[in-house]
């Protein structure tokens, strides 16, 4: 959170989605009652280290990172917070004092703390005392959150093979401190709300958010029939297409094949931020993919399109709206439709913060189009519309390589192979954090531009740089 954010939200004072807490040396008793009537409500942002008047008292310079990680860890504590929901405090420099930030997202399912329900007003927090309102609550959470849906016979066997344990590996490079880490699988799936016990049929077993992150796709298809994601390129043929990916698979593979069809057919630019060399292609069109996929409303038919044209990328997909109209940086309320779904991949790094996406789209595509025109359209259907510019001239091949810079993951792999010329797919993927296949397509691209050969057998063979 940057300082013109934080001034915003103290400007705006405590209110149904703001609080303010002092905090000079400790928690405050009651954070956690709010960050579960967060939670349950419409989530908020919590800063620590400001009084109800507006005032900044500030934390203590020499207590302000082990608050933050006691934060961090108690959330994750399920005799704390249960369900657990694991948050990430944000230390900020204000006006010479340090302040502590907690972006508390709204959830899916109901947290208690100390055993004890809260729900969010103007007012402030309140604690739900009777069965009616509790019921309601449950309702309500059942009502608005489709990935919730428990999938009683549903089982490990129906995950596609690897792609746990991968998204583990993930998640210990990105986050080598992660509190996910020290958990067995059957602990993870509880604690990241992928597996849960519905308290009003006393149902138990894996959700719809454990379904499409890890399934395999028959099993997929098997429930939800209808779950696909059209990626069309359309820039000479546009009755039909010029080419094709027919997804059907899981959503972290899903994403792997969505970015490679990305890569095949635009143009990188790379961009210097500070001291570091960065893709904009990347850093655009990774929001748009983890968009399309996490917040999709997968109870509706209404097929999800990804389609590239000469001038522009549209993606639309089914969706259960918040709010209505064009969405923009300066009127955007983060609002997740799938929260264990949006969880899982930001802490793979594959999304920003809720709502940090619409953002970068808008910063890095007015260097990359020459132009902030990009369309986010809430409605029953979400489209985005991202102008690309003329990229494609009618005179270009689209079977042939774009002349373009090799992407950053292509070099990875070059700097790979020259470190050891034995390396094996398997280990690029895991080093490269994507797909086998997207790896296998980036080796044929490097054969195609004779970068590099394969000297000898598939086992027992080596790379050669040319």
């Amino acid at each position: 959170m940057n300082k013109s954010k934080t001034q915003n939200i103290i400007n705006q004072g405590e209110g149904i989605s703001v609080e303010f807490k002092t905090a000079t040396n400790q928690l405050p008793n009651n954070l956690f009652e709010t960050i579960s009537a967060f939670l349950n409500k419409s989530g908020g942002t919590i800063l620590l280290g400001v009084g109800d008047d507006k005032k900044i008292h500030g934390v203590d310079e020499k207590a302000v990172d082990e608050l933050s990680k006691q934060i961090a860890n108690l959330s994750n504590n399920p005799q704390k917070l249960f369900p657990s929901f694991l948050l990430e405090p944000q230390i900020i420099e204000y006006k010479d004092k340090k302040l502590i930030s907690i972006f508390v997202p709204i959830s899916s399912q109901v947290h208690k703390t100390s055993g004890k329900i809260f729900d969010r007003s103007v007012d402030g927090d309140f604690e739900l005392r009777t069965d009616e309102q509790i019921k309601q609550l449950y309702i309500r959470k059942s009502n608005e959150y489709s990935e919730n849906k428990i999938y009683p016979y549903l089982s490990e066997k129906d995950f596609a093979e690897g792609v746990v344990e991968r998204v583990r590996k993930i998640i210990r490079i990105y986050r080598p401190n992660h509190p996910w880490n020290e958990l067995a699988d059957v602990e993870f799936y509880k604690t990241a709300g992928l597996y849960r016990k519905d308290f009003i049929t006393g149902q138990s077993g894996f959700t719809m958010s454990a379904l499409l992150l890890f399934g395999k796709p028959e099993t997929i298809q098997s429930a939800i029939p209808h779950y696909k994601v059209d990626a069309l390129l359309r820039v000479e043929n546009l009755d039909r297409y010029d080419d094709r990916d027919n997804i059907k698979c899981n959503l972290i593979e899903s994403y792997d094949r969505l970015m490679s069809f990305v890569a095949k057919h635009l143009p990188d630019k790379f961009h210097l931020q500070g001291d570091q060399r960065i893709s904009l292609r990347e850093k655009i069109f990774r929001e748009v993919v983890a968009n399309i996929l996490i917040h999709r409303e997968y109870t509706n038919a209404f097929p999800t399109s990804f389609i590239i044209y000469k001038d522009k990328v549209e993606s639309k997909n089914a969706n259960k709206p918040h709010i209505w109209g064009k969405l923009k940086p300066s009127n955007f309320e983060p609002f997740p439709k799938n929260p264990h779904i949006a969880q899982i991949f930001t802490q793979m790094g594959r999304s920003e913060e809720l709502g940090t996406g619409v953002q970068n789209v808008f910063k890095y595509n007015k260097i990359y189009s020459k132009t902030d025109e990009n369309i986010f359209r809430e409605d029953d259907i979400f489209t985005t519309v991202v102008p690309l510019g003329e990229f494609f001239s009618k005179n270009e091949p689209l079977n042939e390589p774009l002349n373009e810079p090799l992407n950053y993951r292509i070099k990875q792999i070059i700097k790979h192979i020259n470190t050891n010329n034995s390396i094996a797919i398997a280990e690029l993927s895991n080093l490269c954090e994507v797909g086998r296949e997207t790896i296998k397509r980036d080796i044929k691209k490097l054969k195609e531009l004779k970068i590099i050969e394969r000297v000898g057998s598939d086992k027992t063979g080596y790379w050669k740089i040319l």
